[in-house]
């Protein structure tokens, strides 16, 4: 009886070079030794493929730092609205925009949805923001301003009616 061979293998996947060794049974080794065609190569493609799928197991599964980098996203409030029109039903594709209160220019802006909706995320912490419908028309017509106040990572609700 002879013992059980070694065949080195190596592998190349997601980037990443396996070395990996395949046995022969006592059978494989006396005909590997006679012909490389045969078992050996069919071991060979064998240990191939069962490294093969144990790496994509391991690719599979989330690794440390993905975790921690999901534990790290930041917090975040949210600005959620309703635009209705004259007639109290909502109003789809008005142009919302937002801005803390201590600033000039909006930093957020979005189209209000099917319904007449609308979400922001702002960041979380005490905050005032303004909010507002940019309509088409004269710039100098007095635009309804609402303001929001966030005081954590929450949501606030507020509605915006044009007239």
């Amino acid at each position: 009886m002879t013992t059980p061979s070694a065949v080195p293998t190596k592998l190349t996947t997601h980037g990443k070079e396996i070395l990996a060794e395949a046995t022969l049974s006592d059978s494989s080794a006396c005909l590997a030794s006679t012909s490389w065609n045969g078992t050996r190569r069919r071991a060979a493609g064998l240990a191939a493929v069962l490294l093969l799928l144990s790496a994509a197991a391991g690719v599979a599964a989330p690794s440390p730092d993905a975790e921690k980098e999901k534990q790290k996203e930041k917090p975040y409030a949210l600005i959620f609205g309703t635009v209705f029109g004259p007639d109290a039903r909502g109003v789809a594709g008005v142009k919302v925009k937002i801005r803390r209160s201590d600033q000039k220019k909006a930093k957020w802006e979005m189209y209000s949805d099917r319904r007449g909706e609308f979400a922001q995320r702002v960041p979380a912490g005490k905050a005032d923001y303004l909010v507002w419908a940019d309509l088409p028309g004269p710039k100098d017509q007095l635009r309804q301003e609402v303001a929001v106040h966030v005081e954590n990572d929450e949501r606030v609700d507020i509605s915006l009616h044009l007239k």
